[in-house]
């Protein structure tokens, strides 16, 4: 069985959406993905735009360039048709497409990976949520340093103010 973070490694963000792509789909299902393609298409009604989409040229292009997997002038270079992009819930529909057994233990994986993902999500999301606090704390704490800098000058200034007073040269009778 697949690791869950070699899994992880083929989930990629496009258009703001976690999503696999059909080739690595393909890899993980143990079928060729030109006969993955045909049993999406031949199955397009239980996959929508928010399931499933392709890529355009650009999208493409920026994830190829993340994962670097062909060398510029070898064979793949220019593709005739642009991957498809299945979102967590493109993927298990697959399993109902695919009809293998290898398919649902596979997307049983993946799904697990796609929580862990969220999972470290939700962490991080707390954590930001920390340090935003700690650091309206360290701003509220910074304020007031400040004004407890201005006091201690003042009342240094005032204390430097008296002794001059004090040792200032005096007019008039002594005693």
């Amino acid at each position: 069985m697949m690791d869950v973070q070699l899994i992880q490694e083929k989930i990629y963000t496009v258009r703001g959406r976690r999503v696999m792509l059909d080739h690595d789909l393909a890899v993980l299902y143990d079928v060729e993905t030109k006969r993955l393609k045909e049993a999406v298409r031949r199955n397009i009604g239980r996959f929508p735009d928010d399931f499933m989409y392709a890529l355009t040229r650009d999208e493409y292009q920026s994830l190829r360039t993340q994962f670097a997997s062909l060398d510029k002038g070898r064979r793949g270079e220019h593709i005739k048709y642009y991957p498809f992009a299945f979102t967590e819930q493109g993927i298990a529909m697959l399993s109902s497409v695919l009809h293998s057994e290898k398919a649902i233990q596979m997307n049983i994986v993946i799904m697990r990976a796609f929580i862990a993902i969220r999972q470290i999500a939700l962490q991080y999301q707390e954590l930001a949520l920390e340090v935003m606090d700690i650091r309206h704390t360290v701003t509220g704490h910074s304020e007031q340093l400040v004004l407890i800098n201005l006091a201690i000058e003042k009342l240094l200034g005032d204390k430097a103010d008296q002794v001059a007073w004090e040792e200032r040269e005096r007019i008039g009778f002594g005693r």
